[in-house]
């Protein structure tokens, strides 16, 4: 095999080799916390098999479903990681590692992939895992009928080229041979691999830890564990049941109450009550996931670069994460993806400058400025921070709370400025979803023709030497003319009742999602 080739076919271990190194930089060369902390006070933390483990999500939507390629809402997501298992997963530094696939190779001009599965893979109704399969998914998964909304990450599949090459090989090619590196990173979200007799209603059968046993959307899911999943060893618990609940506070307190094990994705304001309780903890990850304000630079006053610029300077990054969330977080620089190896560490960290952002607005004529904010529930309180600094320069927020299925509409798009953020993943994939020029969900209406230039050369680049200078010179355009404001990366906050075992702090969203780890201690 030649060095470049070895380059190609192992770039996700370089991403993964990366991602160590970051978190080993963070403290993580030590032992886990839950692990330490069960150490020290004399706790056997030997996984260990058996019990019912339960995690408490919230969801209670009536219409909740299971489909692995379009699941209609965060519970689905979250039942699909019991349910369905991957070609690649997520590792604790949110890259792409190979799950299903025992290698993926791409073309020196990415073009295509060729992707092979492990040997002796099954699916929990027996059939061995094939070739067909891995194509039946990936075109269900852009099937223009099924019409998910996941299918534009990976619209840049020839969906007449997904070619099964044997039994366990599958080569993808791309549109117009266009060069497409990120398959993994887009693919990895809801690239579930399902049999060719799939369905998500009458069979629902995939290959991850656990099998479907019952579901009652919005109320409840049962599964029991997976004897022939592909990992030796795992799953640990016989059963996980997924229980839906209406708020945090009914959550919390079943949590406290030992009715259920796991509440993932606590508010930052229930923390103090489980620092307090013997029978809980909660675990911190810091995640790459933030937080922004969209700018649409197709509606004024955003059109207007010195106004955007302005909003970036005014911004008290520190004051928000304080406030906004209660301290559990880290200050942005308004780009995305810090953890990709080809993020660009020399743009410097953008600070408040009050007198230059006065400055700015009255070049631009908006020194008197009214604009409306609109705010998702989850970014009502970052807003309502927001509109107090901006007062300070002499603009006034009218901050607007929309329910979830409004701000998920097309309305979105006419909206002059917004609440955003989401995971934290790598830099191409991220942008093909929120402000390349064909993402999926540009908000910001940001369409910059050199930009363009560069994101689709480094679509197209496997090498990273040659690939970072194009992305560092796409950050720099983005830093100083796009329309993202993003301001703080937030910590994902998990309530883990102290008879679970397994669950780590990561730099993913992902601790109490990974079933195929958690066990429950003995007597629990």
């Amino acid at each position: 095999m030649s060095d470049r080739m070895d380059r190609r076919r192992f770039l996700l271990t370089g991403t993964a080799a990366l991602g160590a190194s970051l978190l080993a930089g963070c403290g993580r060369d030590e032992a886990p916390a839950s692990t330490a902390a069960a150490a020290s006070a004399g706790v056997d933390d030997t996984p260990r098999r058996g019990g019912r483990l339960r995690l408490g999500i919230i969801d209670g939507d009536q219409a909740g479903n299971l489909d692995v390629h379009k699941p209609s809402s965060t519970g689905s997501i979250i039942r699909g990681f019991a349910l369905y298992s991957k070609l690649w997963e997520w590792t604790p530094d949110m890259t792409p590692a190979l799950a299903l696939a025992e290698e993926a190779e791409v073309s020196p001009d990415a073009t295509h992939w060729t992707l092979r599965l492990k040997p002796g893979l099954e699916f929990h109704h027996g059939k061995t895992i094939s070739a067909d399969d891995v194509v039946f998914s990936i075109l269900r998964l852009t099937d223009p009928e099924l019409a998910s909304p996941y299918a534009g990450l990976v619209s840049a599949v020839d969906r007449s080229r997904v070619v099964k090459l044997d039994e366990r090989t599958v080569r993808v090619h791309f549109k117009e041979g266009r060069g497409f590196v990120p398959l993994p990173d887009t693919w990895v979200n809801f690239g579930g691999i399902v049999p060719t007799d799939y369905h998500p209603v009458t069979n629902p059968v995939g290959a991850g830890p656990y099998r479907l046993k019952e579901f009652l959307p919005g109320r409840r899911s049962l599964f029991v564990r997976f004897d022939n999943y592909f990992k030796p060893g795992q799953p640990y618990a016989d059963e996980v049941e997924i229980i839906d609940f209406k708020d945090q506070t009914s959550r919390l307190a079943a949590l406290q109450n030992g009715q259920i094990d796991l509440a993932n994705a606590i508010s930052p304001e229930h923390v103090p009550l489980l620092e307090r309780d013997p029978r809980a903890s909660v675990l911190v990850s810091e995640t790459y996931g933030w937080q922004s304000f969209d700018m649409n630079l197709s509606k004024p006053p955003f059109d207007d670069i010195r106004v955007r610029q302005a909003f970036r300077l005014l911004v008290d990054r520190e004051d928000l994460v304080k406030r906004a969330l209660n301290g559990q977080g880290r200050i942005a620089n308004d780009l995305y993806s810090p953890q990709d190896p080809a993020f660009n560490r020399d743009i410097p960290q953008r600070r408040q400058d009050i007198e230059q952002a006065r400055a700015l607005l009255k070049a631009a004529g908006q020194e008197n400025l009214t604009v409306d904010l609109i705010a998702s529930a989850a970014g009502t309180n970052a807003a309502l921070v927001f509109a107090e600094q901006a007062r300070r320069v002499g603009v006034t927020l009218n901050v607007k709370k929309v329910d979830a299925a409004t701000f998920g509409s097309p309305q979105r798009l006419q909206w002059p400025i917004s609440t955003g953020g989401t995971l934290g993943q790598s830099f191409l994939s991220t942008a093909l979803h929120i402000d390349a020029p064909s993402a999926v969900s540009n908000k910001t209406q940001f369409y910059d023709g050199r930009f363009g230039q560069l994101f689709a050369q480094a679509l197209a680049q496997p090498d990273l030497a040659l690939r970072r200078p194009l992305i560092h010179e796409a950050q720099q355009i983005q830093h100083e003319r796009g329309g993202l404001l993003i301001w703080g990366f937030a910590n994902t906050l998990d309530g883990i009742s102290r008879r679970v075992g397994g669950a780590e702090a990561e730099h993913s969203h992902f601790p109490t999602w990974r079933f195929e780890k958690l066990w429950l201690r003995a007597g629990a």
